[in-house]
């Protein structure tokens, strides 16, 4: 239904020429959107791991009237999305996130896609209650969302998900300490 949800909202945009990223956190997900584009007879680029090469080039076209970039998060970072001729009168690059990120410092990086250097843009997420996050760190929660809210609950997961990181690095750091320490040379 994520999926369905999300492909409608970009033959939308599509359909008033508005430039669309969206991003997604796998290949997998990033696969199945093209897949579903591809049944709807819309034509789009995907950036991920299996597009390295052409990465540059896709991500600077995605600012252009009508196109549809599908790209996995970390894609093309690095890469400005310039706004071509008349892309502003439409409102900008509309960037769809697919889920959200298990750190909103990640989420607002995609979402920083659009509306660059002064330029118009929008952003918006989708999510499920079956989404990663939500299962591996608001399980219980999950089945709430309704009572608690959408917002509290990706709150909840991803200061969850980003206070196990935390600590997981700290670990990787005193068992490099302890390496340093213990094995000298």
């Amino acid at each position: 239904e994520k999926y369905d949800a999300i492909v409608a909202r970009v033959l939308e945009l599509n359909e008033k020429e508005v430039p669309v990223l969206v991003g997604s956190r796998s290949v997998l997900a990033s696969d199945e959107i093209s897949k579903r584009l591809a049944a709807a007879g819309k034509v789009h680029r995907v950036l991920n791991a299996a597009q390295n090469e052409q990465e540059a080039n896709i991500v600077a076209e995605a600012g252009r009237p009508g196109k549809i970039t599908v790209a996995t998060n970390m894609a093309g970072r690095g890469t400005d999305i310039k706004l071509t001729k008349g892309v502003a009168d439409l409102g900008g690059l509309h960037v769809i996130a697919c889920e959200p990120q298990s750190s909103h410092r990640v989420d607002r990086q995609l979402y920083g896609r659009a509306a660059r250097q002064g330029d118009p843009g929008s952003a918006q997420q989708f999510a499920s209650a079956e989404d990663d996050l939500f299962l591996r760190h608001a399980d219980r929660m999950r089945k709430m969302w309704r009572k608690i809210g959408a917002d509290r609950l990706i709150g909840f997961a991803q200061s969850r998900a980003e206070r196990i990181a935390r600590f997981n690095r700290k670990q990787v750091l005193k068992a490099d300490d302890w390496m340093d320490e213990s094995i000298p040379f």
